[in-house]
């Protein structure tokens, strides 16, 4: 069962957040056609990620690994041999574009393949100009505050 949400009224109320609201909207309106090849999503750390996805039968040289600003794409394109003539094909190698969608600052780290899994490692690496700072409050006022005096009364 689906359910849509109306998002107008954060739109109304928030500013800045367009970017988040129009992807919970595009999600809400996809509908997921083609669930192959089959991956997981990992959280190994505070900012660290994995994804982990099953391409068996595919080389280094027919997957490959891209990312646009905020979105990461992940294709595999095999070659079909023309003279192989298959009783059962089970194995599936279709070609095969998988995207995700990636939050602000989140950097692909590494990348690998090893016995039929494709592993994509990432990570959020805040600017230090963006990352929470302390400010120090200082005793004394500055130069060119004015300080109200306080009046003096004989005893």
């Amino acid at each position: 069962m689906r359910t849509n949400l109306d998002f107008s009224p954060l739109f109304r109320s928030s500013i800045g957040f367009e970017r988040m609201l129009n992807a919970l909207e595009a999600a809400g309106r996809a509908e997921t056609i083609d669930n192959w090849p089959p991956y997981d999503i990992v959280k190994t750390g505070e900012d660290d990620y994995r994804i982990a996805m099953a391409v068996a039968g595919f080389s280094h040289d027919e997957l490959a690994i891209t990312q646009e600003q905020n979105m990461l794409m992940v294709s595999g394109q095999r070659a079909d041999s023309e003279d192989v003539q298959y009783l059962h094909r089970g194995i599936a190698g279709r070609s095969f574009e998988r995207r995700f969608e990636l939050a602000d600052h989140v950097k692909v780290v590494d990348a690998g393949l090893a016995n039929g899994l494709l592993t994509i490692d990432l990570k959020r690496e805040i600017p230090e100009a963006m990352k929470p700072r302390q400010i120090d409050i200082g005793t004394t006022p500055k130069a060119g505050t004015k300080q109200i005096a306080a009046e003096t009364q004989a005893a």
